[in-house]
């Protein structure tokens, strides 16, 4: 059988340390690890952290005790990570590669640890970079797998000599292969139905998969959340409601995520088929977790996002009263979400955009204490220099709330260079929209109605 390589890892674009960029670790892996391992006859799984939650260990205890090699990314200092990390190094003595980039130093506990380590610029991996990472860590491969007996990796096993490795039977370790390599295959499934176009299609696909997948345990529960937010990507909010609702009650209470996205999916649901029950379970869905965990930017923000809706329709309704009430809901939830984490700029800007609405004095003194946190969590990320979208609108949203023409103008000119889908500029239209509700001698009423222009004019060509 062929040496199966385990690399661990983060998925997608994440934060860097500083918080001023984003770092494509898909790109790494494509550009820096896939080509120094192909260059062996091996077979090699990456980890899906992030769609499991970091919550269902069976199959990831699996491929960190019984795959022949693990390869370890600890850029992000991430707990899970390191856990994952320690229970290798508490199971095998050696053939643990340890990958970093220079984001900063590696924790005491592994610095002394021979790494890996390759080059971020800005948070990107340069061509001559990724070939260089590719050629170190093919170096190391090639030796781990030549040298069975080399040197212990593991400080565990340096640290007490007459440790000895526990081999398990062959049985056990067939039925892994047998299983990763099932795990492999399916989620490659998942994620080409995740990329057609026809949601019918799309939704049936996924359909056919989950069937194939048998019943939901612990064992295959990772495939199952794959699914689940595929149909997610994919708009299928009925899908994802039946998945959460029939769920079984260990693995909802395990994962705040799954409880939150059936919240996101009901509330989305009702945004089109109005179904007044909808918009209440997911209320009581996402009241009952910040009950339980208290406040977060993800699930203060979902809350907020309800009354947010709800207050915008009281007010085209002519409810003015009503309207200040869920207004003033709105502000609670994401006040609570932006104070639970400063760093997160989405309930931050959701704050500034309402407190301009509510327009008040205690409002605007709130919101003059808000502008520069949000501004400061944002100019962590890059602000306009930024490349992602939600970033520069975000920029664009709170230069227009705080009547900065020249600022509001230059994020515009780089939201349109962006190839992003046309509801992106339609989202951002509604944010601003609710500004026109605010007094007008707190925003710039003229500023305010060009900006809504070019939004229609851009959204009116496609984006």
């Amino acid at each position: 059988m062929k040496p199966l390589v385990f690399v661990a890892m983060p998925f997608g674009e994440k934060d860097d340390p500083s918080r001023r960029y984003k770092i494509n670790f898909d790109d790494i892996y494509d550009r820096g690890i896939r080509p120094a391992v192909e260059r062996f006859d091996v077979e090699c799984i990456r980890a899906d952290e992030e769609r499991s939650g970091g919550v269902i260990h069976l199959p990831m205890y699996e491929r960190l005790l019984l795959a022949e090699i693990a390869i370890v990314d600890v850029t992000l200092s991430n707990p899970n990570v390191f856990y994952e990390l320690g229970i290798r190094h508490a199971a095998r003595p050696r053939s643990t590669i340890i990958l970093a980039a220079n984001e900063g130093p590696l924790p005491f506990d592994i610095a002394m640890i021979r790494a890996v380590p390759y080059k971020l610029t800005e948070g990107r991996l340069e061509d001559e970079d990724a070939k260089e990472m590719a050629e170190s860590l093919a170096r190391r491969l090639g030796d781990t797998l030549r040298d069975v007996e080399a040197k212990s990796d593991s400080p565990l096993f340096e640290m007490i000599p007459n440790l000895k490795e526990q081999a398990l039977p062959h049985e056990i370790t067939d039925t892994f292969r047998d299983r990763a390599r099932a795990f492999d295959e399916m989620r490659r499934q998942i994620d080409a139905a995740r990329r057609i176009k026809d949601p019918a299609e799309a939704a049936g696909k996924l359909e056919e998969i989950t069937k194939s997948l048998g019943e939901l345990t612990q064992a295959n529960a990772e495939l199952f959340l794959d699914v689940f937010l595929a149909y997610r990507d994919i708009k299928d909010y009925d899908a994802m409601i039946r998945f959460a609702e029939d769920a079984p009650a260990w693995l909802r209470s395990s994962m705040q995520m799954l409880s939150e996205q059936h919240a996101f999916a009901l509330n989305r649901r009702f945004e089109t088929k109005k179904d007044p029950a909808d918009r209440k379970r997911a209320e009581e869905i996402l009241t009952a977790i910040i009950a339980e965990k208290g406040p977060s930017p993800e699930t203060s923000s979902l809350l907020g996002r309800i009354y947010k809706s709800q207050y915008q329709e009281a007010l085209d309704a002519g409810e003015r009263v009503r309207a200040n009430g869920f207004l003033n809901q709105a502000i609670e939830q994401y006040r609570a979400g932006f104070v639970a984490d400063p760093r997160d700029y989405y309930p931050g800007i959701n704050l500034v955009t309402l407190l301009v609405a509510k327009g008040t004095s205690e409002a605007f003194d709130e919101w003059k204490r808000t502008v520069p946190l949000v501004a400061f969590a944002l100019s962590r990320l890059g602000a306009l220099k930024s490349r992602d979208y939600w970033q520069v609108a975000t920029v664009f949203e709170l230069a227009v709330a705080g009547k900065d023409v020249d600022t509001a103008t230059r994020a515009l000119e780089i939201m349109e260079t962006l190839d992003v889908p046309a509801w992106h500029f339609e989202t951002t239209r509604k944010n601003l929209k609710i500004l026109e509700n605010a007094p007008d001698d707190v925003v710039d009423k003229p500023l305010l109605a060009e900006m809504l222009a070019e939004l229609d004019r851009k959204i009116a060509s496609g984006a």
